[in-house]
Parts: C-alpha cells; sequence; structure tokens
C-alpha cells in the first residue's frame, strides 16, 4: 500500500488535502470517506488502511477550514457548508479522474451525509453509506439530549463565535474549530423542523440525483445521531433504493458502537465486514 498527500482547489479558492491510499493490487474499486464535523481526516485512516488492504483505492480529506486545509486564519474564512458540499464534490470529481474505471463508493460520517444533498458530482459514486448522518433539528432528539442540542443551537453558538471570529470547538472540548459561516449557517439549519429543508434554495439540492444504492446506518446510545434524527435524513433521499439499518451490538456479539466507534479497529471483523459485503453486492 502506499499512502500520498495532494491538494486541489475547491470553491472561494480554497484548497483541500486530499489522503490517497493506493493498494499493492486494485478491484477496481474506489471509496470516498466524507468527515464528520470538525473531525481530522486522520480519524479515518485505519479505516482507510484496511479497505486499501482489500483492494480499494481510499480517500480521505479534510474540509476547509479543518486540518490539512487550514491555509488562513480562521477569522479570515469565508466557507459555508455550501463550500463543504463542494470540497466534498470535488473530491470525488479527483477520484474519478484518478481511476475513470473504478466504481466509487461514498462513506460519510454525520454531516458528510446532510452534505451529500448539496454534491453537485453525486452522480459519479455508485453506492453512498452514511454512518450516523442526520437531522439536527433540535426537537427531534429527547432528553437530555434535546437540551444540549437547544442550548446548542441558541447560546453556544451565537454567544461564542462573534466573540472569537470562529466557533472555538476546541476550548469548548468537543472538535476543531470551525469557520464561523459553517456553524451560522448550521445553526439555521437546527432551529428549522425540516432542517436544510427549509432553508436551502431548489436550485442547491441535488436530492433528485440520488438514485443508488444507498446503505443509512444508526446505532443506539448515540447522542449525535438519534434513530429518528436519521430517520428524517433517510426519507430526504426518496430517489435513492434506501436500505435503512439500525445495528443492535448485541444482535452482533459487538460492544457499543455510539457514534464514533464504526470507523474503530475493533470492529474490523464485524462491521467492516458486513460493510465490504453491502458494497460488493451494490456494485
Amino acid at each position: 500500500m502506499k499512502q500520498f498527500v495532494v491538494e486541489i482547489e475547491s470553491s472561494k479558492n480554497h484548497s483541500v488535502s486530499i489522503t490517497q491510499f493506493v493498494p499493492v493490487s486494485s478491484n477496481n474499486k474506489s471509496i470516498v470517506i466524507s468527515s464528520a464535523t470538525g473531525v481530522l481526516q486522520s480519524f479515518y485512516f485505519k479505516f482507510a488502511e484496511h479497505f486499501c488492504s482489500l483492494g480499494f483505492t481510499v480517500y480521505t480529506f479534510d474540509y476547509s477550514g479543518i486540518g490539512l486545509s487550514k491555509k488562513t486564519s480562521l477569522k479570515n474564512n469565508t466557507c459555508d457548508l455550501y463550500d463543504w458540499a463542494n470540497n466534498q464534490a470535488d473530491v470525488l470529481k479527483f477520484a474519478k479522474s484518478q481511476n475513470t474505471l473504478h466504481s466509487i463508493t461514498l462513506i460519510t460520517h454525520s454531516i458528510g451525509g446532510q452534505l451529500i444533498a448539496f454534491n453537485k458530482h453525486i452522480s459519479l459514486v455508485s453506492n453512498i453509506i452514511t454512518v450516523g448522518s442526520q437531522s439536527g433539528y433540535w426537537k427531534l432528539f429527547s432528553g437530555l439530549g434535546k437540551l444540549k442540542m437547544f442550548l446548542y443551537w441558541y447560546l453556544v453558538i451565537p454567544a461564542t463565535t462573534p466573540l472569537f471570529g470562529y466557533f472555538p470547538a476546541k476550548k469548548l472540548l468537543l472538535f476543531e474549530n470551525l469557520p464561523k459561516q459553517v456553524v451560522y449557517q448550521w445553526r439555521s439549519w437546527g432551529i428549522k423542523k425540516s432542517y436544510f429543508l427549509d432553508v436551502a434554495t431548489t436550485k442547491a439540492l441535488y436530492v433528485s440525483s440520488i438514485k443508488c444504492p444507498l446503505l443509512v446506518l444508526s446505532f443506539p446510545n448515540d447522542g449525535f445521531a438519534p434513530r429518528k434524527t436519521v430517520d428524517w435524513l433517510a426519507h430526504v433521499f426518496k430517489y435513492a433504493k434506501v436500505d435503512r439499518q439500525h445495528i443492535i451490538p448485541s444482535d452482533l456479539n459487538i460492544e457499543d458502537v455510539g457514534h464514533f466507534g464504526f470507523f474503530r479497529t475493533r470492529f474490523a471483523n464485524s462491521l467492516w465486514v458486513n460493510t465490504n459485503r453491502w458494497i460488493e453486492r451494490n456494485t
């Protein structure tokens, strides 16, 4: 296996850093991994290496303003979520240009699955897997999770972002710091019942272009993506061939997965095996 770091230009002249994992012997399939909000691409490296060992060419990347794609001060970063969707689209285009005959599986985590609704190159993929991708509308949550989301949208973001000029997520022990326009737009979605459908223009949406097999995964005890929130997003992709799976860990004799566990190596012999089988069946 070989590993390369490549930079490509995306929207607003922001460069996007891609890590490409090239197998010794290719199976003529590619995987693009689209991260959760503020999660560095390096979090997905073990997952990428595993699938590369199976013959896949795998691509991870950081959204503009995050990790290796942070080229200027966050205070000066003007990216919003549409730009992040363009990052995702441009990485798909790059992956296709590298191996034109490969089928592409797009695997998204959390917000990555929301961004596919705005991905202008989504027709390049053969299939999609979303992991804990959801609506962030606070009233779809329950209990303490509902209170946390309410405070997040109505107090934490509005109070801290103007003060710092960006969202200081690291100081709050959450994730990587975020560009201000990203969190302002994210908040505008989170306070609406229909989430991004309430604010997005029809011109910006590519939902009708998503007609491929789509595996939608969720797990119990995922405070960031409760089952109801994942169901909402799954229903948005009404033109796709949706395979909705809420995985009960005890059914597979595995430990709790939560929001981040799917990409950890302890699930290589269970969830990752099932993922590979699904890709094989749906390519």
